[in-house]
């Protein structure tokens, strides 16, 4: 076996379980195969494209998926739009009754604030607070520099307190979370 086909396999074994949960994170258990699978096939084919650092290959595979991610989401959109425009016409003008089972179902505070925020901002906390990444991995999967990226983390966390103090949350110091790995700096005062 080639070194190239070494290494990817390594890398499959290593981060094939991360990708999924991110990607599961994000689309749900039923797509995060689909995603997980996708993302690794890119990245066999742009397996030159792959940092030779392994520990920045995770979060370029994180950014991979994300492109994943969104190119699915736009498809959706536009499926759903199609269906309404069809829903529609069959209909003749009535209301449709729809599954209102979301509206009845709870959300927690966080992620309904979580929810509001912008698509980038939310990015940035999942993949700083859940996915665990440093600042500068997370820059790797924004294609960004970290100062960039501290900034950018800075803002999008100040946006999400006073979005949870407007929900009415009450954040002391002590409950605050701390991002990044031990040692390194995140941008945050």
């Amino acid at each position: 076996m080639s070194e190239q086909v070494i290494r990817f396999t390594r890398i499959f074994d290593t981060c094939y379980e991360s990708v999924l949960r991110y990607a599961a994170r994000r689309v749900g258990k039923d797509t995060a195969g689909d995603i997980a699978g996708e993302t690794f096939s890119v990245a066999w084919r742009r397996v030159e494209d792959m940092p030779q650092d392994d520990n920045n290959v995770l979060p370029w595979l994180y950014g991979v998926a994300r492109h994943l991610i969104a190119n699915e989401e736009r498809r959706e959109r536009r499926s759903g739009r199609l269906v309404a425009r069809l829903m529609h016409l069959s209909w003749s003008g009535r209301a449709a009754a729809g599954d209102h089972g979301e509206d009845v179902v709870g959300t927690t505070a966080l992620e309904t604030v979580l929810g509001r925020m912008s698509p980038g901002d939310q990015e940035i906390l999942r993949l700083i607070g859940w996915e665990d990444l440093s600042v500068s991995q997370a820059a790797v999967v924004f294609n960004c520099s970290p100062a960039t990226m501290a900034v950018r983390a800075r803002r999008a966390r100040q946006r999400f307190l006073a979005a949870l103090k407007d929900h009415g949350v009450t954040i002391t110091r002590s409950d605050a979370p701390t991002y990044g790995s031990a040692g390194e700096e995140t941008g945050y005062e």
